[in-house]
């Protein structure tokens, strides 16, 4: 493996939550461009050590982001305001996907989940930004 490519394994392992590739840069301290990163991301996944997804921000388009495949399954809430992640803990849906599998005779072989709207913090700091509906409804992750 090469230096970059385990640089930015390690940064990957340190995270708690996925990361762009710009995010990745900017935790090395710009050690090495953006294309390199790409490039070391594609290997990593590759050989099985990296894992991404993409996810469309309001703010920031579409953007890939990646995990260390040593991190378990998880699933993460974006805030729509901060642009933060946090992390909603191991995956819960196994029942679903079981059922999905026994209902519909398929096998799946992954998922990606990811709840967005707006953080608690963002949702103090600026209670205007956080639609009326929103803040009526209560909290509920099966609404």
């Amino acid at each position: 493996m090469t230096k970059k490519r385990k640089a930015v394994l390690e940064a990957l392992e340190r995270a708690e939550v996925p990361l762009s590739a710009a995010d990745i840069a900017s935790s090395m301290g710009c050690a090495c461009d953006l294309a390199t990163i790409y490039r070391a991301l594609h290997g990593l996944e590759k050989a099985g050590l990296a894992e991404a997804f993409a996810f469309e921000c309001s703010e920031r388009g579409i953007e890939r982001y990646y995990f260390a495949s040593l991190m378990r399954h998880r699933h993460f809430f974006h805030c729509e305001v901060c642009h933060s992640f946090t992390d909603l803990g191991e995956c819960r849906l196994g029942p679903l996907v079981d059922a999905a599998e026994h209902e519909f005779g398929f096998v799946v072989e992954g998922h990606t989940l990811y709840l967005t709207g707006v953080c608690a913090e963002c949702g103090r700091r600026n209670p205007v930004q956080v639609p009326i509906e929103t803040r009526l409804r209560p909290p509920s992750l099966h609404s």
